[in-house]
């Protein structure tokens, strides 16, 4: 079954313009793996080149912050995950 990924605007054009995707795994982080093997364009959106979470990079599970550890957060079958991201600026 899954869960479901929910991609921020600004990052869709690396899902081909999908709002919601379906991702395998026991945690957020095996989700995010699952993500960027189906969509390779979303590794440079959620993770540095040493293959860290961005700082900029915001998880929800379920509506509730996954910090911290993200990537460590258990999710189960139907569970939503949403990717969001802070802007700076001034």
């Amino acid at each position: 079954m899954g869960v479901h990924v929910h991609i921020h605007k600004t990052h869709r054009v690396a899902t081909g313009g999908k709002e919601v995707v379906r991702a395998e795994g026991n945690c957020v982080g095996e989700c995010l793996e699952h993500l960027v093997k189906q969509y390779p364009g979303m590794k440079d959106v959620l993770f540095d080149q040493k293959g860290s979470l961005r700082n900029i990079i915001e998880i929800y599970v379920n509506h509730e912050s996954a910090y911290p550890d993200e990537l460590k957060k258990t999710v189960r079958d139907g569970d939503e995950i949403h990717l969001t991201f802070m802007l700076a600026g001034g």
